[in-house]
């Protein structure tokens, strides 16, 4: 519906003319004793990066570029040091919307699959020994176009207890967000773990990372595609 008429209620018609193919033993048909995680997250995602993808092919004008294609699922879990009690929380983080025939991507906002919230920094950090260092729009990650991708953001959570397990789930760290039409590429995201004063460690899309009081877990996250040619800006901006 979105590339036809977003208007038109969902109904029967409008997925009659749509077949499914999932193979079983496929990462989109899983089948016992397979271990999965993150389908609604990160697996979905990339669904709809290919059907959008298929559909920029007859329909460019309909379609956005790749928007920044992960949750970037972020679990903390550990021994609470003013309670004593254990805790446990979870967050998925925003990142920039693919850029339109008409329009700039949108930044810092989820696409695709949320339901979850922003949860305010003083309500975080008055509920768990975190401090949020930064907050940020990350500045040059959406891809130039005509009109720009989405900027991804940047989070960067200070741990204020020791023996934390932090667990990552994203993507979209090699393989950039697509642009459109002539639109460069959006920048991948980045995880970090900064320690002391010891050069900060890259991780993995996917881990688990033990950590310690005052290590700071930086999350950066991938920026949107662009759409059309780079050469031919609808507007010039002018900091300040």
């Amino acid at each position: 519906r979105c590339v036809t008429d977003p208007s038109i209620p969902a109904n029967e018609g409008c997925f009659r003319p749509v077949t499914v193919v999932a193979p079983k033993g496929t990462i989109v048909n899983a089948q016992p004793p397979s271990a999965v995680a993150g389908g609604n997250v990160e697996t979905s995602q990339r669904i709809v990066d290919v059907a959008l993808k298929a559909f920029s092919q007859v329909a460019p004008e309909r379609v956005c570029a790749a928007c920044q294609g992960t949750m970037n699922n972020l679990t903390i879990g550990g021994i609470h040091p003013m309670t004593g009690q254990y805790f446990a929380y979870y967050e998925t983080i925003a990142g920039g919307f693919g850029a339109r025939q008409k329009k700039d991507g949108i930044d810092g906002i989820h696409s695709h699959m949320t339901n979850t919230m922003n949860t305010p920094i003083e309500a975080l950090e008055a509920a768990y020994p975190f401090r949020v260092r930064s907050y940020m729009l990350a500045e040059g990650t959406g891809g130039n176009g005509r009109f720009r991708g989405g900027m991804g953001v940047i989070r960067d959570i200070e741990l204020l207890n020791d023996n934390s397990i932090v667990t990552l789930f994203g993507d979209r760290q090699t393989n950039n967000p697509w642009g459109l039409k002539g639109g460069l590429d959006g920048q991948g995201g980045q995880y970090r773990l900064i320690r002391g004063n010891t050069k900060p460690a890259t991780l993995r899309s996917k881990c688990v990372v033990r950590t310690r009081y005052g290590d700071v877990v930086s999350i950066r996250t991938p920026g949107g595609g662009g759409y059309g040619n780079p050469g031919r800006p609808s507007m010039k901006y002018q900091n300040g």
